[in-house]
């Protein structure tokens, strides 16, 4: 029943962790916190399936540890989320500030070359 608490325990942290997204340079932090808050849950579910745990719908306990596993993934997905569009939109700008100190990169020109079609 230790491990079980346990990861309660750990699942509850986790998924308050994940309520608030911090910006800017914060946010390497949070994501090595959530990183380490996963790999220690991972190892404590790793031992439970080594001892045979079954999950039980009657359990009150288990209920609430499914309930929070499924808050848990959606948050990561918001989280996964924002980062994605902060990268892009890091793209953009990139791509953005690269047209505007150099606007004829894209342009082709054969420069020199004129054809006159008159024969």
């Amino acid at each position: 029943m230790q491990q079980i608490e346990q990861l309660l325990q750990t699942s509850a942290n986790l998924f308050k962790h994940l309520g608030n997204i911090p910006k800017g340079e914060e946010r390497d932090d949070y994501i090595i916190v959530i990183n380490n808050m996963l790999d220690k849950r991972g190892t404590i579910m790793e031992n439970l399936m080594k001892e045979g745990f079954r999950l039980d719908n009657q359990n009150r306990i288990h209920r609430t540890l499914l309930e929070l596993d499924n808050g848990i993934k959606e948050r990561l997905a918001v989280v996964m989320n924002t980062v994605k569009q902060d990268m892009a939109n890091l793209q953009k700008t990139k791509k953005s500030e690269q047209q505007y100190y150099n606007p004829y990169s894209n342009v082709r020109v054969m420069d020199g070359m004129y054809y006159d079609k008159k024969n």
